[in-house]
């Protein structure tokens, strides 16, 4: 038997939670903190040693995956990103950031 006869591929270790969001397979890690570690220069080894749920091999088959579908794995990030923007949109609206500290202060009974 050749070497080659027994590599198969292997689909990337991600799974889509109930909210659409690609975690590595078996943790609470997202696809966008092992690429966002990626991009700012850690290497597979650097990035399990940040999130030691996650296994070296998923780290490289991830970033394999990544450098494979840049584009349709950029889309993804780029939705999550705008999604996230919504949201702190959102947020500010029903909860001003401006004069929290006042807020506070008021409700301990203390003055500034």
């Amino acid at each position: 038997m050749q070497l080659l006869d027994s590599l198969t591929a292997v689909p990337p270790p991600l799974e889509m939670d109930g909210d659409g969001i690609h975690r590595v397979h078996g943790t609470r890690v997202r696809l966008e903190t092992i690429l966002t570690a990626f991009h700012q220069g850690a290497s597979p080894e650097e990035i399990i040693l940040k999130f030691p749920s996650v296994e070296l091999t998923d780290v490289y088959a991830i970033i394999t995956y990544y450098l494979w579908h840049r584009e349709q794995v950029d889309e993804y990030l780029n939705q999550r990103e705008a999604q996230a923007e919504t949201i702190r949109s959102e947020n500010e609206v029903r909860f001003p950031p401006q004069g929290v500290r006042q807020r506070l202060l008021a409700r301990r009974g203390t003055s500034p």
